[in-house]
């Protein structure tokens, strides 16, 4: 890929570009509008949907 390529490709990545993390880092309880809080709010969004299908399986099966 020519540097000209990328300019009019939005989407292209150039390796230059991606910035590496360590794995401590990326779990680093980070606030604002960064990678590490993006994480975190999917993996609590996980956590929150989970439990709330758990209840209300329970909820349901209690029911019967």
């Amino acid at each position: 890929m020519t540097p000209l390529d990328s300019e009019c490709d939005p989407h292209a990545v150039v390796e230059h570009d991606v910035e590496r993390v360590t794995p401590t880092e990326l779990n680093a309880w980070r606030r604002g509008f960064t990678p590490q809080a993006e994480i975190w709010n999917g993996r609590l969004a996980m956590l929150g949907l989970s439990v709330g299908l758990s209840v209300l399986l329970v909820a349901r099966l209690a029911s019967h």
